[in-house]
């Protein structure tokens, strides 16, 4: 008898970071936004950039670029901010990501999706959700509540909340 089990597809919103191409799941990504003015945050880690007014609401802004250990590079008219839902402890966390340009939505076929390469002890590899081909190139797909450790979460909650309870 044939197996007649639906494939799973996954929706992600691929965007670059230089020549290398990154997806989440959509069900993460809140909206999409253009680079606005962002207000720098004193005594802040290096990957946080500061926070924006998003409709009344305190937004803290992180560069993705930092976070992976990229060289950081001027902000374009492509780069943009893509406000994400992470997952911290239980708790859900509204962070706005710096990213050179969104891309598209890709339909994943998840069957086609290879593992997480095994990158040793000394670095962290389960961010990585698995690998997409997509022509000659591969895709990182990301399992965005583990790519931000949770001691860097905490700090972008703490750096953000006393700025809330004083427009509050």
């Amino acid at each position: 008898m044939e197996n007649t089990e639906s494939t799973k597809i996954s929706s992600c919103l691929s965007f670059g970071l230089g020549d290398e191409v990154f997806a989440v799941h959509v069900s993460k990504v809140l909206e999409i936004l253009e680079i606005t003015q962002i207000t720098k945050v004193p005594n802040a880690p290096a990957y946080m950039r500061g926070v924006i007014n998003l409709r009344g609401s305190v937004l803290p802004v992180v560069s993705t670029r930092t976070i992976f250990g990229l060289k950081e590079v001027p902000d374009t008219v492509d780069t943009c901010i893509i406000v994400l839902d992470i997952e911290v402890e239980g708790e859900v966390l509204k962070v706005g990501t710096l990213v050179d340009n969104v891309k598209e939505v890709l339909e994943i076929d998840e069957e086609q999706m290879e593992p997480a390469p095994n990158l040793g002890k000394r670095f962290r590899s389960e961010f990585i959700s698995g690998m997409w081909k997509q022509e000659e190139n591969f895709i990182m797909v990301l399992n965005i509540d583990k790519v931000f450790s949770e001691d860097e979460l905490a700090l972008v909650q703490d750096l953000t909340d006393p700025v809330e309870s004083v427009e509050s």
